[in-house]
């Protein structure tokens, strides 16, 4: 579990589709440098979000770490597009000492999205999306939370027509994450509110079951 409160900026220093080394176990790795600040406390085995998909640290030394990638994660997300030399977003799994910003994120990236309209307003800028997926848009609402490559913002606007959506992030977020590096046309994972599937999964069961309807009702009659 994750705050969405990035960390540290990281560097792509490794990539390997095909990566045979024991920490790589024949699949595809990434390897993260400038992330000193991060791997004190690091083992093999801990979970570190990169722009907000949750990685299995394979290996790691003072300064870099490694992580494996699954198919499933590279079509999910936006890691298939890095290169080294591409900067990324990084956040540990939540520590229970620490206060809980940002909102709850599982690291489970759920689409990516483009970037349609870069607009600075001020010392904040607007970054504007867009969704070639028309059901993740039901998980949107003004003002509600959603989690952009790893970093909890606020929704501002949304038309489920258009599928698009912005937030506006201010002079101090600008400085701690990767979105003001990129274009537009460029891709960014998205982690809708896991508190919104929820409560859709259990209205559509109630919905389909008469019982759950009936229920449903009466509550409505009885505000």
């Amino acid at each position: 579990m994750f705050t969405g409160l990035v960390e540290q900026i990281g560097t792509v220093i490794g990539l390997d589709p095909q990566d045979t080394s024991e920490s790589g176990g024949n699949g595809w790795s990434l390897t993260i440098g400038d992330a000193a600040s991060i791997l004190g406390d690091c083992h093999i085995g801990d979970s570190i979000a990169i722009n907000g998909t949750c990685l299995t640290v394979t290996e790691f030394d003072k300064e870099t770490f490694k992580v494996g990638v699954a198919p499933e994660s590279l079509r999910r997300t936006n890691l298939g597009d890095l290169k080294v030399g591409s900067k990324v977003n990084l956040e540990r799994a939540m520590d229970s000492q620490k206060r809980f910003g940002g909102h709850m994120v599982q690291g489970h990236v759920d689409t990516t999205v483009s970037i349609i309209n870069i607009k600075p307003e001020g010392n904040s800028v607007w970054f504007t999306f867009q969704t070639d997926d028309k059901d993740i848009m039901r998980y949107i609402i003004p003002k509600g939370f959603i989690c952009l490559d790893g970093t909890s913002l606020t929704v501002c606007d949304v038309d489920d027509n258009a599928r698009t959506f912005s937030i506006m992030m201010i002079a101090h977020t600008q400085e701690h994450v990767v979105m003001p590096l990129k274009s537009v046309g460029d891709r960014v994972n998205v982690e809708v509110d896991m508190l919104a599937k929820y409560a859709l999964k259990s209205l559509q069961s109630a919905i389909t079951d008469s019982e759950g309807l009936l229920t449903l009702v009466k509550r409505a009659t009885a505000l």
